[in-house]
């Protein structure tokens, strides 16, 4: 199985919280209940980080893009019942550059693919201002 990234190993950490804090729900919607099984809560976390072994590429991408927006609109377990805005660490300050953080201790490296759109980025603001 392939590496977690950040975003996944976040996704996967705000899930196991929900599951220790008794947040975590299983079946449609929540209808079957609490999660009482940790070996289930692993798997719920894995399956809502987008990387679980049992889907495919397609279905963990898609996951993964759904609970991002769960945790962008605040419509997570952990968010309705703590009254929080973001998922993150200690309150809106956020550990590293690559979950969004400004206050990182050292920057993440960038990929190829980040350093073009960036170059790209700063030819278009140099055209606009002709």
């Amino acid at each position: 199985m392939a590496k977690t990234s950040m975003s996944q190993r976040k996704t996967m950490g705000r899930v196991m919280h929900e599951y220790k804090h008794g947040e975590l729900k299983s079946g449609p919607r929540g209808k079957a209940g609490k999660v009482k099984n940790p070996r289930q809560a692993v798997a719920i976390a894995l399956k809502e980080a987008g990387a679980s072994k049992y889907e495919s590429k397609g279905a963990n991408k898609r996951n993964l893009a759904r609970s991002k927006r769960k945790e962008a609109t605040g419509r997570t377990a952990q968010q309705e019942s703590e009254g929080k805005a973001r998922v993150g660490a200690r309150g809106k300050r956020e550990s590293s550059r690559s979950m969004g953080g400004k206050n990182a201790k050292s920057t993440t490296r960038r990929t190829p693919r980040q350093r073009a759109a960036a170059r790209r980025n700063i030819a278009k603001a140099r055209s606009a201002r002709r």
